[in-house]
């Protein structure tokens, strides 16, 4: 049984709760309750004009800051805080408008309050404001975190009532939906709201003050036990799909890092400590943590404490290696937690330092006196640069920016140190990543650019053919065990090598999910029902492999649950269009049970997830 997380970022063993209830730690102590007022509420003065204000400032008729999800009042009198249906139209509205809800500005802390408590959505211990001294709240609007609780002035209770439909339900997505017909904040692909970029809704919850600078950050790690647990969570799980940070190095810093003492923890290195935090949201990701609201907020506060690190060492202005590696990680962490629009803006500006520094240059040009670790550093973020936005614009139709380089992806096999990799039937770490930039360099150009343009992948069948050719040709130069997709025999494999069965089942997702869209382009040539259902089941079944070996890291993995989805969509769009054809053609039956054993999946995961649930109703309309 995985260990589990309780409280104030604390291991518990297992079978140990403090309560029957896995989200009690998230509940107030009794003792900070005690200020509540429990008077009942005076009947409602009538208005000519609606009131902008919460429904409790209204009624004891107290300045109301108008913040959403939590007015400032309300969080100091530890009272639920509730718009009028009114009020919220007129707030969406001013959004939509871009204009901005007129403010009150709350009233500054009294001297008495020294006494308050802050709560944080991951500490079990109230801490008290005479604590912290020496700085000032920043967002009024959000729950304080840790940092908060370690650097802020004023007094606020953290509300566990969200505003969140469900406690268990995805957290909606908060990106544009009108830029991409696919993007996964578009029903039916996932719940949307209003784009609220940059104000309330920021993807990087901001829980820290303009003082604390560095040493905020560091104070909010978790302890040294914790942090490795989460560290090699990711070195397990995330690494072997996106191998671009050199783990015999990063550990020797990271140890190092622990060395020193908290008194130096302004001369950190701010890239280090951004990576460090962007790999725990990563590693929490896929932990077990009972809370799923619990494990969402841990996870994302982790990834605000690395983008205020690399906001403090202004990240913008100089970047470096280590700050793009995060950079990646975050957009990665960003699709996995439902913000794909907010992904691909950040990605802008990770192509953007891509092209600053030179990755995308040859190494041997740009850095000629480099040494062959750093040059395969170089070559290996960029290959993480290009894979990433190359199957990023397929999912969401949109052109690619990673198409001018120089680099050869031949160079990064020549320059690997083979004693640092496990090799196994031909296949590493290096194969797995030349593999990959070599469908990258075969898809970007062929379908992310045609797609992005509403223009026909082929314009007539002597072009499918060749371009099928490549894909087949392509496909017969990989290792054999990226090519082993027998069910048994990918048992077996993971029985004897899981960083390998990963890799495998994420290379065949992407290369039949291309070979798919190949198949089924019909803007010109008519598409290919029977190329088209193949290639989809082969993509498909590679999901429903990983949900059966690691089915925890089926349900974090969203993009690669959402090219599942989009395949069964293709399928079911055949089906329903040729259902003649069930009885008499065994293809059609196959295809039939693909869609039918996705719904089975998605019908598990949305006991627990809102986007599953949407995706379940909208796929049974086809059956």
């Amino acid at each position: 049984m995985p260990p589990q997380w309780h409280g104030q970022q604390q291991w518990l063993p297992p079978g140990h709760h403090p309560s029957a209830d896995p989200t009690s730690s998230l509940l107030l102590p009794p003792s900070a309750n005690a200020g509540v007022n429990n008077t009942p509420q005076k009947e409602k003065r009538h208005r000519n004009k609606p009131s902008l204000s919460c429904e409790v400032c209204t009624v004891k008729k107290t300045k109301c800051d108008r913040v959403r999800p939590e007015c400032f009042a309300c969080q100091k009198r530890k009272t639920p805080c509730q718009y009028s249906s009114l009020a919220d139209m007129i707030e969406e509205s001013h959004r939509a408008q871009g204009h901005e809800t007129p403010r009150k500005r709350p009233r500054t802390t009294k001297k008495g309050d020294e006494n308050s408590v802050v709560f944080s959505p991951d500490a079990a211990t109230p801490i008290r404001v005479a604590d912290l001294a020496n700085a000032k709240r920043i967002n009024a609007s959000m729950p304080l975190g840790p940092a908060a609780a370690a650097a802020a002035s004023s007094p606020v209770m953290y509300n566990p009532e969200r505003p969140a439909s469900r406690p268990t339900d995805r957290t909606p997505s908060r990106s544009s939906t009108g830029s991409s017909p696919t993007l996964l904040s578009n029903i039916p692909f996932s719940h949307p709201t209003a784009s609220n970029l940059f104000k309330v809704e920021h993807p990087f919850t901001n829980y820290w003050t303009h003082q604390g600078g560095l040493a905020e950050v560091i104070h909010v790690l978790p302890s040294k036990e914790q942090s490795d647990i989460l560290i090699a969570t990711y070195f397990d799980v995330v690494d072997p799909v996106y191998p671009l940070i050199h783990r015999e190095s990063f550990e020797k810093d990271y140890e190092d890092f622990w060395i020193m003492q908290p008194t130096d923890s302004n001369h950190q290195d701010g890239s280090l400590v951004a990576l460090i935090f962007v790999m725990l949201a990563m590693g929490t990701q896929f932990v077990a943590i009972p809370s799923p609201d619990q494990k969402e907020q841990t996870a994302e506060f982790y990834i605000s404490a690395a983008h205020q690190a690399l906001r403090v060492i202004n990240y913008l202005g100089r970047p470096s290696i280590r700050t793009m590696q995060t950079m990646v990680l975050m957009i990665y962490f960003l699709m996995n937690d439902n913000h794909a629009s907010d992904a691909w803006a950040f990605a802008g500006i990770l192509t953007r330092h891509a092209s600053a520094l030179g990755i995308n240059r040859n190494p041997a040009t740009v850095k000629p006196q480099a040494n062959t670790h750093e040059k395969q550093q170089r070559l290996k973020l960029w290959q993480a640069v290009l894979f990433q936005d190359t199957f990023f614009t397929i999912i969401l139709k949109l052109p690619p920016t990673t198409m001018h380089s120089d680099c050869h992806v031949e160079d990064l096999v020549t320059e690997v140190d083979p004693r640092s990799l496990t090799l196994y039937d031909g296949a590493t770490d290096v194969t797995y990543i030349v593999s990959m930039w070599k469908l990258a360099n075969l898809v970007q150009p062929n379908i992310c650019i045609p797609r992005s343009l509403d223009l026909p992948i082929c314009d007539s069948q002597a072009s499918r053919d060749r371009l099928v050719g490549s894909f087949q040709s392509l496909y017969a130069s990989l290792p054999s065990p990226f090519r082993t997709f027998e069910e048994q025999a990918v048992w077996g494999l993971a029985s004897r090598n899981k960083r390998l069965a990963r890799q495998m089942l994420f290379l065949t997702s992407n290369y039949y999910h291309c070979l798919m869209l190949v198949y089924a382009d019909e803007q010109v040539v008519e598409s290919d029902v029977y190329g088209t259902l193949d290639s989809a089941h082969e993509a498909i079944s590679s999901f429903f492999l990983l949900h059966k070996l690691f089915p925890e890291e089926a349900r974090v993995w969203y993009h690669f649950q959402h090219r599942a989805f989009s395949e069964a969509l293709v399928i079911a769009e055949l089906v329903k269009n040729r259902g003649n054809e069930m009885g008499m053609v065994p293809k059609m039956m196959r295809a039939k049970d693909d869609v039918l054993r996705m719904i089975g999946i998605l019908g598990v995961m949305s006991d627990h997830d809102v986007v599953a649930r949407t995706r379940v109703s909208v796929l049974s309309k086809y059956i």
